[in-house]
């Protein structure tokens, strides 16, 4: 049997118009081969009102006043209220649809999408970050271009789905966008593609001090993390890891984001339901184990951000900038089902290598700085836009020349 894969990640309060994830928060997901068995004559088993489901079938196609029922979906739908019905935010189901979506967003995949996040400032829809290798940023779209009119569509109050729905469309078509920059009103016309966007981007800042940013621990995190470093490593004199907005993915990224940084030791541990503890320690080379660190953090840094951040500040590696952190510990198993949908499900919780769970309560950062203004954070997509409104940058950057 193969090793299954494992993730880490946490839903962000950002609307995201590169991917396709939705749904709840999960963190840790594995692929056992096969579901497991409820024995027979189990007393959970008996308790289950398998009469009543049956009798509502038996209404529903008797009664219902359109015959023509799609019973998928209402297989699909008992599996939700099956997984609701445990009341636990982080188990859920997912569609064969919203499956491959995940996948591909893992994947740094983007059909038909631009590569913009987008929040909401006076209610219209401002861009808060251009994804590397997107159509957006070929467009020449900018972080804090304030969206008047997508297409036809006057912008002013619309919601994040609908924002979403209209921007979106096959690859190689074309939305148009009226947007404002300053005080100037300017159109951009952006063709959708299908396009493959890097998880992380470095620059060389001021000082000597080596940015890194990760946008989310996907498929080739680790690879294009270790080029980054290896090419950004040699003359610099402190790192700042930006983790900010980052939901989480999967564990082998961040387990070796970790030990890049780490010499030895224990990354996070994991208990279970019957008090079992499995740890992971830090694996790999360690190549900027001495280098000053610190790591920007902010209320949507999640689950494998938070490991990654969590870890280094509990072994005194790091110290941590921003805001507290989103703050969830549980763990997740997935487990495919035979219509092709997915079950996450809540397993175990994942604690930091001092014993801490973060569950509800979130990382507490070394220095507390807010973000007085989102559009200020800076983009290392667009670095010559600068940081000088980045206070939490800003902050860390000095932290650095103090050490």
């Amino acid at each position: 049997m193969t090793s299954p894969r494992r993730w880490l990640f946490a839903a962000v309060a950002l609307l995201l118009l590169a991917g396709s994830f939705t749904g709840g928060v999960w963190v840790d997901q594995t692929y056992p081969e096969q579901v497991p068995l409820l024995e027979p004559g189990t007393s959970q088993r008996r308790d289950l009102d398998q009469a009543s489901l049956d009798e509502a079938m038996r209404v529903i196609q008797a009664h219902y006043y359109d015959p023509k029922l799609d019973y998928q979906k209402l297989s699909r739908g008992s599996v939700r209220g099956l997984v609701q019905s445990l009341g636990d935010p982080y188990t859920e189901y997912l569609d064969p649809q919203q499956v491959k979506g995940q996948q591909d967003f893992y994947a740094g995949r983007h059909a038909g999408m631009i590569g913009i996040y987008v929040n909401y400032r006076d209610d219209y829809p401002v861009i808060s970050g251009v994804l590397p290798n997107s159509p957006a940023l070929k467009a020449g779209l900018q972080t804090d271009d304030v969206i008047l009119r997508i297409g036809s569509t006057d912008a002013h109050g619309l919601k994040s789905e609908q924002t979403s729905a209209l921007i979106r469309g096959p690859s190689g078509s074309k939305v148009t966008l009226r947007v404002r920059r300053g005080s100037q009103e300017l159109e951009a016309v952006v063709v959708r593609a299908d396009f493959q966007s890097p998880s992380v981007e470095s620059v060389r800042l001021e000082a000597d001090v080596l940015y890194l940013r990760i946008y989310d621990f996907g498929d080739a995190t680790q690879r294009e993390f270790d080029a980054q470093l290896s090419s950004g490593l040699p003359g610099a004199r402190g790192a700042v890891l930006d983790l900010r907005d980052n939901g989480g993915g999967f564990v082998n990224a961040a387990t070796a984001v970790i030990s890049r940084f780490l010499a030895s030791g224990e990354a996070f541990e994991e208990r279970g339901r019957a008090g079992q503890v499995n740890r992971t320690d830090v694996t790999g080379s360690h190549p900027a184990a001495k280098l000053p660190l610190v790591v920007l953090v902010n209320g949507n840094t999640a689950s494998a951000s938070e490991i990654v951040s969590g870890s280094l500040q509990a072994h005194s590696r790091a110290r941590l900038v921003g805001t507290k952190t989103f703050g969830k510990g549980s763990v997740q198993v997935d487990y495919r089902l035979s219509d092709g949908g997915d079950l996450h499900l809540t397993v175990e919780h994942w604690f930091l290598p001092n014993g801490h769970s973060v569950d509800k309560v979130g990382l507490t950062p070394d220095v507390g700085v807010d973000l007085t203004n989102k559009a200020g954070m800076f983009d290392v997509v667009q670095p010559a836009r600068g940081h000088a409104g980045d206070t939490q940058l800003n902050r860390a950057l000095q932290v650095l020349a103090g050490q």
